[in-house]
């Protein structure tokens, strides 16, 4: 059996991935859901001196914590971001490295450097009564959700990853691209994964994968567990 790291994205918290982490532990498997910083039911934990190296460390003493040796690491939109940063620092334990319609930055490249000019002015422009703290993309009038969604701290979205580091050791990737929902900022990262030979997938769902098709996210999942 395998074991699994799982990374959210931005605003959110574990709850995204939905029935995943329940489906994957009824296989056999050990399934850690990282709660990264400040997000979802660790709002109350919330400031805005958070950075992705913050997130990025964060994850790696839960998976000490959890004392998994080796396993597989899959990360959701934003935290596309978090687990290339942690490939740089864990890749010599990492199995497998997936992607669940995710950004999927080059060493030294923000998630600023990889969005253009509408989400660069919804991350300054929202922030401006709360500085350091952005609203949910294309949330108008948001109010926080308890526990929930929340606001994501803007140097997470400013600061680059590191690399390459052990990312090299990783001996799989696969990229998961969610193909019923329009604009998506994912395509170009998909086309690159695709045409570099990763473990490809599509499936006709909205952004959030793992609870449009849970059933596919596993089934691809498992695929990359020893």
């Amino acid at each position: 059996m395998t074991d699994f790291v799982l990374v959210h994205g931005a605003w959110g918290g574990a709850h995204t991935w939905g029935e995943v982490p329940a489906m994957l532990e009824a296989q056999g498997h050990r399934v850690l859901v990282a709660t990264l910083p400040g997000l979802g039911s660790r709002q109350d934990e919330l400031h805005p001196g958070i950075t992705l190296t913050d997130h990025v460390a964060d994850v790696e003493r839960q998976v000490a914590e959890a004392g998994f040796a080796r396993f597989v690491l899959a990360g959701h939109s934003y935290g596309g971001m978090v687990v290339t940063g942690l490939a740089a620092r864990l890749g010599a334990r990492i199995d497998a490295l997936a992607y669940i319609d995710a950004f999927v930055p080059r060493p030294g490249e923000s998630l600023w450097d990889i969005t253009g000019a509408a989400e660069h002015a919804w991350y300054i422009d929202t922030q401006k009564h709360k500085p350091g703290m952005v609203d949910p993309i294309g949330a108008l009038d948001f109010k926080l959700v308890p526990g929930k969604v929340g606001y994501q701290p803007l140097l997470t979205l400013l600061e680059a990853v590191e690399g390459p580091g052990e990312a090299a050791a990783i001996p799989r990737r696969a990229y998961l691209y969610a193909t019923g929902w329009s604009p998506t900022p994912f395509t170009r990262f998909a086309e690159k994964a695709r045409a570099d030979g990763w473990d490809y997938h599509e499936v006709a769902t909205d952004h959030f994968v793992m609870t449009g098709d849970a059933e596919t996210t596993v089934r691809v999942l498992a695929g990359l567990g020893g």
